[in-house]
């Protein structure tokens, strides 16, 4: 194994984590200058920042020919999004949610990722398929600007935040600054997300892994950095709008920009592998659909939910090593989930729902 490309390997991390910081922060800051809500900036500027790592990698593996790293590193991302990431924020502190996410935002990404898999079924990511995946996303864009007026006012969604007016004065010196952040985050973001999908692909072909599951774990978990530390430090300064609002607007973004762009740009588009469309697709689909009752009730992610978050993260993780390694356990780790695990959990969910409902109307 060559030592240089596991060092060029770890050092992709480190600057893809530290090139989306950078890009985030400039897009922030200009989107403060401009006086825009948290919730926009959260749903439209950060979720860009923070999917651009996988469009960096995603950008690499489709010239280089690894379509399985592509779709996996998406699909891993945005499991990864909403059980590890939003699981974090909800331990950290119980997480509000913003009545628009429940009614538009959560619907389109359900709606996203039910596309996905439909445009999938072929076998192939087509440049088609692509353009109306990214015309999907402009129009996204387009919508929530128009609309952005409806929303509260950013004191509302960040009150423990505070910026200091003199680094946020709107002139051409100061704004012209977060533009070379952006600039600098995203080269570096290039240039990691090379290192990255260098090291993952050899790391798959000496332990005889398939580049789906490295795609799935490692890669989907170094391109999701950004959202993680961008949950926890949002999380500590009270900033939960920002928190949710970055992970599901990151999670349409990854399938609608991040694919959509990656299946215009690959020579033949993307081939999608079958374990993908079978499996790990629907994941994705019951994960971003297990958010409408969660969210639904109160508009707040508890602690004991984030923690399930976490729980089923560990488990999907668990299967896929049992899965890649062809363990004996796996036949009982399957009866163990369909039989108890998941109608036990959607039990729960649906008595909490009801609960709520039922709370609603005496009132």
């Amino acid at each position: 194994m060559d030592i240089l490309t596991l060092v060029l390997f770890a050092l992709g991390f480190f600057l893809l984590s530290y090139g989306a910081d950078m890009l985030v922060k400039g897009a922030e800051n200009i989107a403060t200058i401009m006086g825009i809500s948290p919730l926009v900036v959260g749903l439209t500027i950060v979720a860009f920042g923070t999917s651009a790592p996988e469009l960096a990698v995603n950008m690499q593996a489709a010239w280089t020919g690894k379509p399985d790293l592509a779709i996996g590193n998406i699909v891993g991302s945005n499991i990864l999004n909403i059980l590890l990431v939003l699981g974090i924020g909800a331990v950290i502190i119980p997480l509000g949610v913003h009545k628009r996410l429940v009614k538009i935002e959560i619907p389109l990404m359900i709606g996203a990722s039910v596309l996905l898999l439909l445009l999938s079924l072929d076998g192939l990511l087509s440049r088609w398929d692509g353009l109306l995946l990214a015309s999907g996303i402009v129009a996204y864009i387009i919508y929530t600007i128009r609309t952005c007026h409806e929303l509260k006012n950013p004191e509302e969604f960040c009150p423990d935040v505070e910026l200091p007016e003199e680094n946020l004065e709107k002139d051409f010196k100061t704004i012209l600054m977060q533009v070379v952040f952006i600039v600098v985050g995203l080269g570096l973001l290039v240039l990691g997300s090379q290192w990255l999908v260098n090291g993952a692909v050899m790391v798959a072909k000496y332990f005889g892994i398939s580049e789906l599951v490295i795609g799935l774990t490692i890669v989907s978990i170094g391109t999701s950095l950004p959202e993680i530390a961008t949950v926890v430090v949002a999380s500590r300064r009270g900033q939960q709008e920002l928190v949710v609002g970055n992970v599901i607007g990151s999670n349409l973004f990854n399938i609608l920009l991040v694919l959509g762009f990656t299946s215009l740009i690959a020579p033949n588009g993307i081939a999608v592998p079958h374990t993908a469309i079978v499996f790990d697709m629907p994941i994705m689909i019951a994960v971003a659909a297990a958010c409408l009752p969660i969210f639904f009730t109160g508009y707040l992610i508890e602690r004991w939910e984030g923690i399930l978050f976490l729980f089923y993260y560990l488990l999907y993780s668990l299967y896929l090593f049992l899965n890649v390694t062809s363990h004996s356990l796996l036949p009982a780790f399957n009866n163990m989930m369909f039989w108890f695990v998941i109608p036990i959990t959607v039990m729960t969910l649906l008595a909490f729902v009801w609960e709520s409902v039922k709370n609603g109307k005496e009132k």
